[in-house]
């Protein structure tokens, strides 16, 4: 595992919005009076430059509903948007990933222009299988924030490889888990599950390369060495300590495991075979059971 800071602000598309309680769906802009608040976000307090994507703005009327609600006035995903509005006063709210910030702003026309501080940093793990980058459909990136004795404790944000998460400055424990798509669509999660412990810091995007060691296998059930395939056979892959790993049916399903040592049991017409076989990283190939 690597992990490299870097000081300049990222550049965030795919970060999902934070979700606030208050209000449904935003009003349109009140009629142009010349009241244009301007907006920009900054990861931190020293960054000399705003983030030029991911930030997800909300306007709220300052006053509250007999509900406690306040009135979403105006929304917008732009970097840094310029929001007509009527006189009044407003929070402001912007989200970055699981990062955010408020401000009260008052509007009392003429134009007003509000520079958000998040206090968070980015965070973006790439999954590597040997010395090739695993495409992003193939790794799901779990982040968690840790507990003692419970590293896994809460769990904050789920996605790809190569994703960019905006998040409060902190702690996190980041497990990439390697995933199997199948040929009729589904997708299981493997047995190939690496962690690792990394720190957030204000206004810096942190870098982390999480290294799997895994590869492919293709079970056959045959009736001599390089044979052809039986049909209908199930095939279940187990550790050597007898935990299940995979259930499996067909002439020759294909699986992706961690590097180590295997059993794997192949059930066809009422009869049982197993063998033992070894999977290297990056080395993708058959194993054979023979049916004698």
């Amino acid at each position: 595992m690597a992990q490299t800071p870097n000081t300049a602000p990222p550049d965030a598309s795919n970060i999902p919005p934070l979700r606030l309680p208050a209000g449904e769906e935003a009003a349109k802009p009140q009629a142009a009076q010349g009241n244009v608040l301007h907006l920009s976000a900054f990861l931190g307090a020293t960054d000399a430059q705003p983030l030029r994507a991911g930030v997800h703005w909300r306007v709220f009327d300052e006053k509250a509903e007999l509900d406690g609600s306040h009135t979403l006035v105006a929304d917008s995903t732009d970097a840094a948007p310029a929001l007509t509005l009527r006189d009044g006063n407003f929070i402001v709210h912007a989200a970055f990933g699981l990062a955010g910030a408020t401000k009260r702003v008052e509007i009392n026309g003429k134009s007003v222009t509000e520079k958000l501080v998040l206090n968070a940093g980015a965070l973006r793990v790439v999954g590597m299988l040997g010395d090739a980058p695993i495409a992003p459909a193939k790794t799901q990136i779990s982040i968690y924030v840790p507990e003692r004795n419970n590293s896994e404790a809460k769990l904050v944000a789920n996605g790809k490889s190569g994703d960019m998460i905006g998040l409060p400055e902190g702690n996190y424990h980041v497990v990439s888990t390697l995933l199997d798509p199948q040929s009729n669509g589904s997708v299981n999660s493997t047995n190939s599950v690496i962690s690792a412990d990394l720190h957030v810091q204000p206004g810096k995007l942190t870098d982390a390369t999480l290294r799997h060691r895994a590869a492919t296998m293709t079970l056959k059930l045959v009736s001599g060495p390089s044979g052809e395939a039986l049909a209908n056979t199930s095939f279940t892959i187990l550790t050597p300590g007898g935990d299940v790993i995979r259930e499996m049916i067909g002439a020759f399903p294909s699986l992706v495991l961690a590097e180590g040592e295997y059993v794997a049991i192949a059930r066809h017409d009422s009869n049982v075979y197993q063998t033992n076989f070894k999977v290297e990283s990056t080395v993708d190939r058959d194993v054979e059971v023979l049916a004698k």
